[in-house]
């Protein structure tokens, strides 16, 4: 593959570890801020939220001009934004500071997309954008874990230095390797109208919700299964991104081989047997140990392999129901992810405020298992066929 679609891929791995570099942290931050640990996880919130509203019209803008303009523009901006979020002081200002980074993200997201697309033949795209869109999954694995590591080590305004950092690097490297694309504008959402895609924008805000309600709280909720904060938060999270590759690979398969229905559901029951499992270590008594943090472990490895296995058939199917409006509908997909984080992390913030750890696991799982009878009836009653 063309060394300059990996280059692409840094843009979303840089996007994707600034949108919950400090994870790992929100305990030490939520300190220092004086808000609670659900307000401080609506950072993750506030950035994802603005990254769905601001997809779909920033996908069609992005269109009309140079897509290595776009990417450099947006990629400076987000270094200048992160080195503003390590000053400043207060949390109301980091509150707006990240809701713009989000915005910025959903602009960069469509644009190293494209570019992708252009830059190789018709029957190498798929492959592109895999690899594109995989620069999220590297940062599941790489980025984020960093960024718990780090902040552990120099306090979590440093996780904001590091996200700086690989926003520059990203920059260095699109500026150096990256020719000029300039692909033909986007139509208006043509064919998107009737085609059936509301079932599968829905199916994506709940995958997303159900793994996100546990997900954007995972460093308090493994303080309390495991006794582990910091930088031991770093291996779980590098388990999600072992998971992401599990996923995506078993999801391509899927799709592939036309068994898309029967992995969305086990992606939607697998993401209920994870909160299961959390939740079942969190109602457990007594010093962690070995099967504690087995159950953990497999908890984590189980949600984001059950996760990424559904983002392929939905996304294939997407593209086989609107092809003339490839792009938007995959713009307005991933408005629904960002929607169901939003969602998500709002959810686990207000319940792990009011009610505890343990009931944000109890309602991910009912998210989780609603999808599974949603995307059942859907796929009975032939929409997503």
């Amino acid at each position: 593959m063309n060394i300059r679609i990996f280059v692409l891929a840094l843009s979303t791995f840089a996007f994707g570890s600034g949108a919950f570099i400090f994870a790992g942290l929100l305990e030490p931050m939520a300190a220092e801020l004086g808000v609670s640990v659900g307000a401080a996880g609506q950072l993750q919130t506030v950035y994802v939220l603005t990254s769905a509203l601001a997809g779909p019209p920033l996908a069609f803008l992005v269109g009309r001009f140079e897509r290595k303009r776009v990417l450099t523009i947006a990629l400076s901006v987000a270094v200048l934004l992160n080195l503003a979020c390590l000053m400043t002081p207060g949390f109301g200002a980091l509150m707006i500071l990240r809701a713009i980074l989000g915005a910025i993200g959903a602009m960069a997201g469509p644009a190293a997309s494209a570019a992708a697309s252009a830059l190789v033949p018709p029957e190498r795209r798929g492959s592109a954008l895999a690899i594109v869109m995989g620069g999220m999954t590297v940062a599941f694995l790489m980025g984020i874990p960093l960024g718990s590591v780090v902040g552990a080590a120099f306090g979590w305004r440093a996780t904001f230095l590091l996200s700086a950092g690989l926003s520059a690097f990203a920059l260095a490297a699109i500026l150096i390797f990256v020719p000029r694309v300039t692909p033909p504008a986007p139509g208006v959402g043509q064919g998107l109208r009737g085609a059936g895609v509301l079932p599968l924008f829905l199916s994506t805000f709940l995958a997303f919700g159900a793994n996100m309600t546990i997900t954007t709280y995972i460093a308090p909720i493994l303080r309390l299964q495991v006794e582990v904060t910091g930088a031991g938060v770093a291996a779980f999270q590098m388990l999600v991104g072992v998971g992401s590759f599990l996923g995506l690979a078993l999801g391509g398969r899927a799709a592939d081989r036309g068994a898309g229905g029967l992995s969305v559901t086990l992606g939607f029951l697998g993401l209920a047997v994870a909160a299961a499992l959390h939740g079942l270590e969190l109602a457990r008594t007594g010093a962690p140990g070995a099967l504690a943090y087995g159950i953990v472990g497999l908890a984590v490895l189980t949600g984001s392999t059950s996760l990424f296995s559904v983002m392929p058939v939905i996304q294939t199917r997407l593209i086989a129901k609107a092809p003339a409006s490839a792009p938007l509908a995959l713009a307005f997909n991933g408005s629904s992810a960002a929607l169901g984080q939003a969602f998500g992390g709002a959810l686990g913030g207000a319940l792990l405020t009011q009610s505890g750890a343990l009931s944000v696991t109890f309602a991910a799982g009912l998210v989780a298992v609603g999808a599974a009878a949603f995307w059942q009836f859907a796929h009975r009653s032939t929409t997503l066929s």
